[in-house]
């Protein structure tokens, strides 16, 4: 009878569980940090940004005393509408003034994606050329001057200067925070067959057949590489790669500050990134897998095998991160920040032996990143 009861109370338990978690969530007092998110790439899955959203929202940061963060509303940049409208509520119509009271109402600012979305993606016709909506502007510049000398947090990731940003602000922003970019960007795909895989960007394929006399001799895995000046360079697994996933290896002060893995397999898009060693520090690196061959080819194209996957600046001047890569681009549900704990069930939401699937990098990586950091710059405002 005893043991009876025992397996109906942890059955109970068990079934009420996501109640209880929903209620600790809600029970939990709201935190006021107004947080500025930029995002000019946003599109109907509304993916670009929500992994950020979902953190700010699961440790109850509100943007007001009262409201907390919505994905579909609350960032500057591109609103996808029905029937391929769409609105614009970007900084570029902000004035100085207005950008002067942005930086002292915001706490931080996030620049999640500035690449924009072109008249082809958004049609869908293959003959509309030209950009909607994009790149870094002299807006963006300016309230980050003002954000970096009033000593507040930015974080900036994957293409924040790269394609479409004009040579001036990406000057601007280099010289501001002590980064550089090298003109190159990198993809793994998890399969470079022009048959099997039909996300491979039609760019892509011809700019290396271009200058390859037509060839695309490619079937495995492999990792992309574009440069600013449309060259190609192509490492396929086998041939070029022992393992085609880039790994990212994180210092160990970092792992133990945020209970990160020591190695993290990163299947999407990334920038090749320099830096001033005497600004900025890398808390974490890309590694890629190569063979001597794959290292030849680095080697020619001017590409390292190891580059910086997160920069930090973390001084009382200022705060400063980037990610090289497209870190807060997660296929996650915001709605699963709703629940308190739910980092401990995280194994629930994805497959631990599907290494393509970004829930996994979300879980295990940028959840545990970004709330640390979050909690850790909210402390320091209280503090202050």
């Amino acid at each position: 009878m005893i043991k009876k009861r025992i397996i109906v109370t942890v059955l109970v338990a068990v079934v009420f569980l996501p109640l209880w978690m929903w209620l600790g969530w809600l029970l939990t007092p709201k935190k006021k940090m107004v947080a500025v998110i930029v995002d000019k790439t946003e599109l109907p899955d509304g993916l670009q940004h929500a992994s950020f959203t979902w953190v700010l929202n699961n440790q109850r940061f509100s943007k007001t005393n009262t409201a907390l963060y919505k994905n579909d509303n609350d960032y500057f940049g591109f609103f996808p509408l029905k029937d391929e409208k769409f609105r614009l509520k970007g900084l570029e119509r902000f004035s100085a003034e207005m950008l002067e009271k942005l930086s002292n109402d915001a706490d931080m600012v996030y620049f999640t994606d500035t690449y924009g979305v072109y008249k082809k993606e958004w049609y869908k016709k293959e003959n509309a050329d030209g950009m909607i909506y994009g790149g870094m502007s002299e807006q963006d510049i300016l309230l980050l001057q003002k954000m970096k000398a009033k000593h507040k947090l930015t974080i900036s990731e994957f293409n924040t200067i790269g394609s479409p940003t004009s040579d001036k602000n990406r000057s601007d922003f280099e010289s501001l925070f002590g980064v550089k970019s090298s003109g190159w960007t990198g993809c793994y795909f998890p399969s470079l067959d022009t048959l099997k895989n039909k996300e491979l960007p039609a760019w892509i394929i011809n700019g290396y057949r271009k200058d390859n006399n037509g060839k695309w001799p490619f079937h495995s895995a492999g990792i992309v590489f574009v440069n600013t000046e449309s060259k190609v360079v192509i490492l396929e697994e086998g041939n070029y790669l022992s393992s085609a996933l880039p790994l990212i290896l994180v210092n160990k002060s970092v792992q133990k500050k945020y209970h990160l893995p020591a190695q993290t397999a990163y299947p999407f898009w990334f920038d090749v990134m320099q830096y001033d060693p005497s600004i900025n520090q890398p808390i974490a690196e890309f590694q890629l897998n190569t063979n001597a061959a794959g290292k030849q080819i680095l080697k020619n194209a001017d590409l390292p095998e190891r580059f910086p996957a997160i920069l930090i600046h973390e001084k009382p001047d200022y705060r400063f991160y980037y990610f090289s890569g497209n870190f807060c681009d997660n296929p996650i549900s915001v709605n699963s920040s709703y629940f308190k704990g739910i980092g401990v069930m995280n194994s629930l939401f994805y497959h631990s032996d599907d290494v393509n699937n970004r829930r996994n990098f979300f879980w295990n990586f940028y959840r545990p990143l970004m709330t640390g950091i979050t909690a850790d710059y909210y402390h320091s405002l209280s503090k202050n």
